[in-house]
């Protein structure tokens, strides 16, 4: 069952919604590196395949009257066999499109998608079947995402096997849906792109400005709350030091400014502000307004 009434946060002159696009489950030790299993295990228990459970988070921002509306990240999407569902612990039956549509949102009236990076339980979402056939989810946007991250999706450079899939990609290519961007600047009129390489080449964290407030969505930067340390990387990293750097940098900027930072993976309090503390920082969770 998808929440009656899911978080939503008032940035002045838009609205961010946080939508389930679903839940699955990868190897602890994978999602924590090199940090040994005696510390991750104390905040994120592994069950018997030595997996752990994460969310798989997903923004809707909205306009007032201006037209426009805007996905941030598609989660993992649909489209798995049963060895895949058993292995990740998927539900296809819960993911974006059901969870919007539980809301009240039609999907032709997304102007624009926005995603982190190109991996499977990012970008699965972007489509799905239909009639027997791949389809893009949101058949009106334009999708936007890093050249780097959209060469490197193609050329399927990537630590984990098979997180860049083809039939992620393929139905956007045939619909010409694709919006390359290069390094930093404006998405659309109050959404950025923060370059944040580190997880991938082309990564980049999303910058959601209102006219009170900020929203920082970090993608892969720092999947859960459990990430914060400096040296708490995953496996999955493709250049750990230069995420390392990026986080931080990210945080910084959190700290000084009071915007939001949302957290991709984060099953309990993906909604925070950031707080330097000392040498380094501390997370508060936040809480949408009644």
């Amino acid at each position: 069952m998808h929440p009656p009434h899911p978080p939503c946060y008032d940035l002045g002159d838009c609205t961010v919604t946080l939508i389930s696009g679903g839940h699955l489950k990868l190897d602890g030790g994978a999602m924590f590196g090199l940090i040994p299993k005696a510390l991750w295990s104390r905040v994120c228990p592994a069950d018997d395949q030595n997996r752990i459970q994460l969310a798989c988070n997903c923004l809707l921002v909205r306009w007032p009257g201006r037209g426009r509306c805007a996905i941030i990240e598609t989660g993992h999407g649909p489209k798995y066999a049963e060895k895949e569902q058993r292995i990740f612990a998927i539900d296809p039956a819960r993911w974006l499109l059901p969870g919007l549509r539980a809301h009240g949102v039609d999907p032709a009236a997304i102007t624009d998608v926005i995603v982190s990076h190109l991996h499977f339980d990012h970008a699965g979402g972007l489509t799905h079947e239909q009639d027997g056939r791949l389809v893009p989810t949101f058949p009106k946007a334009r999708v936007h995402v890093q050249r780097a991250e959209l060469e490197d999706a193609r050329a399927k450079l990537g630590i984990m096997t098979a997180t860049y899939r083809e039939e992620n990609l393929a139905p956007l290519d045939q619909a010409d849906a694709w919006r390359v961007l290069d390094g930093a600047g404006e998405i659309v009129p109050g959404i950025r792109a923060l370059p944040t390489p580190g997880h991938t080449r082309g990564h980049h964290s999303i910058v959601i400005a209102g006219r009170e407030r900020t929203l920082v969505f970090g993608g892969d930067l720092m999947p859960t709350r459990h990430h914060l340390g400096a040296p708490y990387n995953m496996a999955y990293d493709l250049h750990p030091l230069e995420n390392r750097a990026s986080k931080q940098k990210v945080l910084q900027w959190l700290a000084g400014s009071g915007a939001l930072l949302v957290l991709d993976h984060e099953v309990e309090t993906p909604v925070l502000s950031v707080r330097a503390a000392g040498d380094w920082f501390e997370l508060i969770p936040e809480r949408p307004a009644p």
